[in-house]
């Protein structure tokens, strides 16, 4: 879905929503957007955040990752401002976050000795219960899958949710990955909090959660 950031989602961009759900938040010193679109920039700068520079080019093409433009915005703000305790990605795709969950995930981040904090949900379908196709036949994807095991008796597995990464500079920059080998989980709470938009069916449901509710 080309510029999904700036498409409508109630009225607003769907950019808006993220800003604002930081806004007042005591622990969040300063609300940065890295775009390369100006106007991307543009909208973000209304709706209140510190849009200070275009994204390099070379952060702009599809092999750049989060952590690259993570860290490039994060050395330019530190060499700024000073040295912060935290980075929190959030990204826009994820418009239903509440206050309430960005706080509970800034405190397991101080409860949890700065350890990378991720926002995670229940999955949908139990991985034990899934198949890949060899010589033209269902073969369980795991030898030791989960068939014929009832699903409440199934070990709870969660997956990112693209809601929630909070991480600590050094360790953002010592190993270049939001998820570490200690990660705290960020459970979410609803299937709508939890709903990451990449395409026009997601974006007609997130309209159809509003109109509902």
């Amino acid at each position: 879905m080309p510029r999904k950031n700036i498409k409508l989602l109630g009225g607003k961009p769907l950019i808006n929503w993220t800003i604002g759900v930081v806004q007042g938040t005591p622990e969040i010193s300063e609300i940065l957007v890295s775009t390369d679109d100006p106007e991307i920039a543009l909208v973000a700068k209304a709706a209140g955040a510190n849009v200070p520079w275009l994204r390099p080019e070379t952060l702009a093409t599809d092999y750049a990752t989060s952590v690259d433009v993570a860290i490039h915005a994060l050395d330019w703000y530190e060499s700024e401002s000073g040295a912060v305790d935290g980075l929190l990605l959030l990204q826009p795709t994820s418009p239903f976050r509440t206050p309430q969950t960005i706080a509970r995930g800034i405190q397991l981040f101080k409860n949890h000795d700065f350890k990378p904090v991720i926002g995670v949900s229940p999955v949908q379908d139990h991985p034990m219960w899934t198949f890949k196709i060899k010589d033209s036949y269902l073969v369980p994807f795991l030898d030791n899958h989960g068939f014929g095991v009832r699903s409440q008796d199934l070990e709870p597995v969660f997956v990112a949710n693209g809601g929630f990464y909070l991480i600590s500079p050094r360790d953002l920059r010592e190993f270049r990955t939001f998820i570490g080998l200690e990660s705290t989980p960020l459970i979410f709470e609803s299937v709508q909090e939890a709903l990451d938009i990449d395409t026009e069916q997601e974006l007609n449901a997130a309209e159809k959660f509003l109109s509902a509710k």
